[in-house]
């Protein structure tokens, strides 16, 4: 049986897609699934550097047919291993995204779980991994142009006969964000990760900010991809009420509550 390959897609840049995989893969590794993240933002690789690894081998050398599969895998927090992605503009003009699809089927052979990812915008070197996923999961934040840039991607991803299964909503401040993107969004919300500025710089926030409501949402994002893992129907933000979509009624007594005690939260895991 072969890895099954997620790629973190979404059109428009600084939405967290790195994050996203980051944390996603650390928490599938806890889980006890074998898992690899894969730095394929050819043009803004920072994987890396965000998780403070340091490596000897790069995806662009892979690419570039300078390097093997074996001699990039780099440990990261956690047990998670990465393939890394350099920075310089010489290896970005050497690699080719082609040559991604050898790479992914290496990994598929070696580990659980294959996380991709993608760069911003709608070039080729965004494209080939929508094609490679077994999965393609869409991030955006709750701005429209990021909305917008995440609906072009998951229609090219249908282009190439990538299967998107869910949409990732990122910095999220309210119950009114996810109302609004719900609205918008052509897939459906499989996981809402609340805006937390405390817990953004600290990288995967599941390791080193266990308790923040970000790592917490990250987990249950990961429960979510083991059911497709196993086979299961994947649920999703909008088929039931969870902590992180609050009905009216609930949020009311949580508001109530908030003004009795002082604390000032109204948004329940929104607030700090």
């Amino acid at each position: 049986m072969t890895g099954h390959v997620f790629t973190i897609a979404g059109g428009k840049g600084g939405v967290g897609k790195t994050t996203t995989a980051v944390n996603v893969g650390t928490a599938l590794q806890e889980a006890d699934y074998d898992v690899v993240t894969v730095d394929a933002d050819l043009g803004m690789a920072n994987m890396a550097a965000m998780l403070g690894v340091e490596f000897d081998n790069s995806l662009h050398e892979v690419l570039a047919e300078e390097s093997a599969v074996s001699d990039t895998l780099t440990e990261g927090p956690g047990g998670l291993t990465v393939v890394p992605g350099e920075q310089s503009l010489e290896a970005f003009a050497d690699a080719d995204p082609a040559k991604l699809r050898k790479v992914v089927k290496t990994l598929v052979n070696a580990y659980d779980v294959v996380l991709i990812d993608t760069g911003a915008g709608l070039s080729h070197e965004a494209t080939v991994p929508l094609g490679l996923a077994d999965s393609v999961l869409l991030v955006t934040t709750p701005d429209e142009v990021a909305v917008g840039d995440a609906n072009k991607t998951a229609g090219l991803a249908k282009r190439v006969d990538g299967e998107v299964i869910g949409s990732i909503l990122t910095r999220a401040t309210g119950p009114e964000d996810i109302e609004a993107v719900a609205a918008d969004l052509e897939h459906s919300l499989l996981a809402v990760i609340p805006e937390d500025a405390e817990a953004t710089s600290n990288e995967p926030l599941v390791l080193n900010s266990p308790d923040s409501p970000a790592a917490e949402a990250y987990r249950q994002l990961a429960a979510s991809l083991v059911r497709v893992l196993e086979g299961e129907p994947i649920e999703t933000v909008v088929d039931e009420e969870t902590e992180w979509f609050p009905g009216e009624e609930e949020t009311k007594e949580e508001t109530d509550e908030d003004e009795e005690d002082g604390s000032g939260g109204v948004f329940g895991v929104f607030g700090r």
